[in-house]
């Protein structure tokens, strides 16, 4: 059984070397959707009994691990020595450094590392991560997955 969560955010970024506007700072309304599958929990008295996992469980360890740190921060590689200084001169400024450029396929990547890590067969059925789907707009998206996550 597949079973999928999705919640939102707002974050910044910009692509260097981008040669349209996307090398501009700039921000997104970000989505992410986050499925998981596992086997139905049956377990008698259990709360979660008829779920792969509570949806509100799903979101709660989203947001400590990933929305609550991106949400509202800038999302910067941190080969763009320009910007990475330039946002370390604004105090408490909220900066996200990456060892990636932060495209919509490079975050759905580091969103699924991150998330795999939560998201662990604690109830005994065989619940696992199965995709990260990350929109950059309601019609731009990346998906990453296990075989994705291993790369870079």
């Amino acid at each position: 059984m597949h079973i999928t969560r999705r919640l939102e955010f707002d974050a910044g970024h910009r692509i260097p070397d981008h040669r349209n506007q996307c090398r501009h700072l700039h921000g997104h309304r970000y989505a992410i959707e986050i499925t998981l599958s596992g086997d139905i929990i049956e377990q008698q008295g259990s709360p979660a009994r008829g779920m792969v996992m509570d949806f509100s469980e799903v979101k709660a360890l989203a947001k400590e691990t990933l929305v609550d740190v991106w949400d509202h921060a800038f999302l910067v590689w941190r080969g763009d020595t320009v910007l990475v200084s330039f946002l370390e001169s604004l105090p408490g400024h909220k900066t996200v450094l990456l060892d990636v450029v932060p495209t919509a396929e490079n975050l759905a990547r580091v969103a699924f590392q991150l998330l795999d890590r939560v998201y662990r067969d604690s109830y005994g059925n065989h619940l696992r991560l199965d995709r990260v789907r990350l929109y950059e707009t309601p019609n731009c998206w990346a998906d990453a997955g296990r075989a994705d996550a291993s790369k870079g």
